[in-house]
């Protein structure tokens, strides 16, 4: 008979949802409980001030949504602006091209600056088309901080600045969802007006808690608009809403108490190891996988190393090969999940996500069956090359500073 059961456990090495600390699935093994009794807001008002430590911002305000990232994405338009509404974005991967479509569909007009996939946002077009605008009719500039298609981060300090160069009133709305916790993020040095994360990846919990901090200047735009006819509607992505039972540590409709629980344990977790640890650390693995797919003789999607993701490796395969079998491969004979190139790089990248709870021996795991899920799929790879070329990098590179 033929086995059924894969001793081991599988290997998590997309760019979310991410690994989950076993002391962060403990905190979540909870029953259920009254989310209106006196005792809850002990568990949920220092999420609120916590969670802001993780954005970079003590000025900002934070509401937890049951939801993706998709619908923070909604939250951070639809209290803010009114249909009819321009704003500019730069596309530049599959994540960007699904923010200006949302943006679209609520009926708002969307100002799109095509970028070289491989690339990011440019923050001198970005300047360029804020001068342009004398009549101030951008209300908003959006930007994906951290690409996870390509593999690429894009300078969110740039794009401040040039906004600032131009003089322009515009908010600045920042998708973080495949960054804040795992890269360097400063909402207030940045003066990003609406940060957007989702719990499945630097916050190392499930789907299913989305995350947001708005500027002061952002929460005085929603609440300015509140009587106008033309804004956009929003009943479950209410800030409003939140904001008022949020202020009594309770929330307007049923939270998602496990998740909740989790939370306060990842961001122990954090605070144990610091933030400054937890950006090298991902440096040094990032820089490890890129060090590896050089051993490879392959290279990653990102144009330039400037672009390089931390999170976040897509890789190329050679002119001939199938991506999608090399991944299919990698998970049925290794147990090994991988990441799957979208839209326009379907079939050409395999990604490799170094995000969350992983250390040295974890990502080593991860390489070591990429390479051999590509020799056996016919990629002329030197067998132990990766690893090896990995391994003398993290040697030499302690994940944790002095």
């Amino acid at each position: 008979m033929a086995a059924t059961r894969r001793p081991g456990r599988n290997h998590l090495f997309i760019p979310g949802p991410t690994n989950i600390p076993d002391r962060v699935l403990r905190a979540m093994h909870v029953p259920s409980e009254d989310h209106r009794s006196p005792s809850f807001p002990e568990l949920v008002k220092p999420l609120f001030q916590d969670v802001k430590m993780v954005f970079g911002s003590t000025n900002g305000t934070v509401i937890l949504f049951p939801s993706s990232g998709t619908g923070i994405w909604e939250s951070a338009l639809s209290n803010t602006l009114c249909r009819g509404d321009t704003v500019l974005t730069a596309r530049y991967g599959q994540f960007s091209h699904l923010w200006v479509d949302m943006a679209q569909r609520l009926g708002l007009e969307v100002i799109v600056q095509d970028e070289e996939w491989g690339t990011g946002a440019d923050p001198q077009k970005i300047e360029e088309a804020l001068r342009a605008d004398k009549d101030h009719k951008i209300k908003a500039v959006m930007v994906v901080h951290n690409e996870t298609a390509t593999g690429v981060t894009s300078d969110i300090g740039a794009v401040r600045k040039a906004m600032d160069a131009a003089g322009h009133p515009a908010l600045l709305f920042v998708d973080g969802i495949s960054s804040i916790g795992s890269l360097p993020f400063k909402m207030d040095e940045w003066k990003v007006d609406c940060a957007i994360a989702g719990s499945q990846k630097g916050f190392m919990l499930p789907a299913g808690l989305g995350l947001i901090c708005i500027s002061p200047k952002a929460l005085k735009v929603a609440e300015g608009g509140a009587g106008r006819n033309d804004r956009l509607g929003h009943v479950y992505f209410a800030w409003k809403d939140q904001l008022t039972t949020n202020a009594t540590g309770y929330f307007p409709y049923t939270p998602a108490l496990p998740l909740l629980y989790g939370l306060r344990e990842a961001l122990e977790i954090v605070k144990e190891e610091g933030l400054e640890n937890i950006y090298h650390r991902h440096h040094v693995l990032g820089e490890a996988t890129r060090q590896a797919v050089a051993a490879w003789g392959l290279k990653p999607c990102a144009k330039e190393p400037k672009w390089n993701s931390d999170t976040v490796t897509a890789i190329l395969v050679p002119e001939g090969v199938d991506a999608v079998k090399v991944i299919n491969h990698a998970y049925a004979r290794y147990n090994l999940s991988l990441g799957s190139g979208l839209s326009k790089v379907a079939g050409k990248v395999f990604r490799i996500g170094h995000i969350g709870d992983l250390n040295e021996l974890s990502l080593l795991g991860a390489i070591a069956g990429a390479e051999m899920a590509l020799i056996d799929c016919g990629v002329k790879v030197t067998p132990g090359s990766g690893v090896a070329a990995a391994s003398s990098y993290l040697r030499e590179n302690p994940l944790h500073k002095a």
